[in-house]
């Protein structure tokens, strides 16, 4: 017989001791049910309740479809989740993924969370058509189930999660992520419905205070604040594109341009930054949902304010983000390195080094890559001509200027728009 698929990634063994020792302590039952919620292992003894009322069941709606059903949602959850069954018993269960697939669930229960009494019964009776005769058994033998407070129920289920979250690392990771992702969709919700409720003709307008917002919070490192704020400029970018997830794009690729400068000025070696935003841009041409698109962007937030945290030492850190606010201002003159260097009075060879080692690119490519990044934000938000573009961000023709657009971005920017 093929061994269950859950055993290729967690050792029997070890989980059957993981089991026991949670039954021991809590005097719960436990089970490992696999992908279609049929049982693999069980401690502790069950009770006969289940398997009498299971009887009165409909054909399509059993207790392993039950417990299927609420491992998805758990999965959605990105944690435990605790459920009701058909007969209103309480469980718990914990699902278990490796590489998105689902394997199994651990499920505790079942359990009960206040004395067992006549409503309860008369609902159960009355949905399944239980003769009394019959009904009398099952409260006979639901007297024997465990009840749990409200309180320690919620302690059990944080238990069951600390104690196998760690069986599979990848099914840690694709919950924490999924639970990021849930938390992160109800503040942009959050956000969409106050556009909505205080929508008025100003607010219909591209909030660019809150840009400023995240960008300011981006360069001085702090990071939940900045996830705060780029959720509501998320919201707003829902609220006025609708479901056009080609507009949100479009406006992700802006943000990351506008995010790695800020990133850039706070201190991020240049050719990391660059790095990054061209692993996003080819990323996310193989995203299709809102919520990934999303996350994303908070990766991207989180990866380039990681990046601002390089050792280097404390005198030419404060020199190179002097030089970088001067660039970052006068980018679009025609400045050189001499007048950067003259601007943080330094010699310009001894400046060009100590420049390198912080940013990771040398003067000439750090402005390019500070031009180009501008230019991309002019090309996707304005009408201005290409040639205008050129000019703007500080080059001296048209010709000059593709060149260095399409070194950078792979794209003409023609073909950028």
């Amino acid at each position: 017989m093929q061994q269950p698929l859950m055993y290729s990634f967690v050792e029997k063994k070890q989980l059957n001791e993981m089991m026991v020792t949670f039954q021991e302590c809590l005097d719960l039952p436990i089970q490992v049910i696999d992908d279609q919620g049929l049982i693999l292992q069980s401690c502790g003894k069950l009770n006969f309740f289940c398997s009498k009322f299971q009887h009165y069941l409909p054909m399509d709606d059993t207790c392993e479809k039950l417990h299927i059903n609420a491992s998805k949602k758990a999965i959605n959850l990105g944690e435990t989740y605790i459920f009701s069954c058909h007969a209103n018993l309480n469980h718990i269960v914990f699902p278990l993924l490796n590489n998105k697939v689902f394997l199994g669930s651990i499920l505790v229960g079942p359990f009960l969370m206040d004395y067992p009494d006549s409503i309860l019964f008369q609902d159960i009776a009355k949905r399944y058509q239980i003769p009394t005769s019959n009904l009398l058994d099952l409260y006979d033998e639901a007297r024997n189930i465990k009840i749990l407070t409200p309180k320690l129920v919620t302690q059990v289920s944080k238990l069951l999660y600390y104690l196998f979250s760690n069986l599979i690392t990848e099914s840690k990771q694709q919950l924490i992520m999924n639970k990021g992702k849930l938390y992160q969709q109800a503040k942009i919700n959050e956000s969409i419905q106050m556009y909505k409720f205080n929508k008025t003709e100003s607010d219909t307008l591209y909030p660019y205070e809150k840009e400023k917002e995240l960008l300011t919070k981006v360069r001085t490192g702090n990071i939940q604040d900045a996830k705060g704020v780029l959720n509501d400029l998320l919201g707003y970018v829902f609220f006025s594109a609708g479901s056009s997830l080609d507009i949100i794009k479009s406006r992700a690729v802006e943000l990351c341009s506008l995010l790695s400068r800020a990133a850039i000025e706070g201190g991020s070696p240049s050719d990391t930054i660059l790095k990054i935003n061209n692993n996003f841009i080819k990323t996310l041409q193989q995203i299709t949902s809102f919520d990934n698109l999303c996350f994303k962007l908070q990766e991207i937030v989180e990866a380039f304010m990681e990046s601002m945290f390089i050792s280097v030492p404390t005198k030419q850190n404060e020199i190179t983000k002097k030089a970088i606010n001067f660039i970052a201002k006068n980018f679009a003159d025609d400045i050189t390195l001499e007048n950067v260097a003259e601007h943080v009075h330094l010699n310009p060879s001894y400046f060009s080094t100590i420049f390198k080692q912080y940013t990771g690119s040398s003067f000439k490519e750090y402005l390019n890559m500070v031009r180009i990044e501008e230019s991309k934000r002019l090309l996707a938000n304005t009408d201005y001509s290409i040639i205008d573009i050129a000019v703007a961000t500080g080059f001296d023709n048209q010709s000059y200027f593709s060149k260095v657009f399409k070194k950078y971005t792979g794209l003409s920017p023609r073909q950028y728009r």
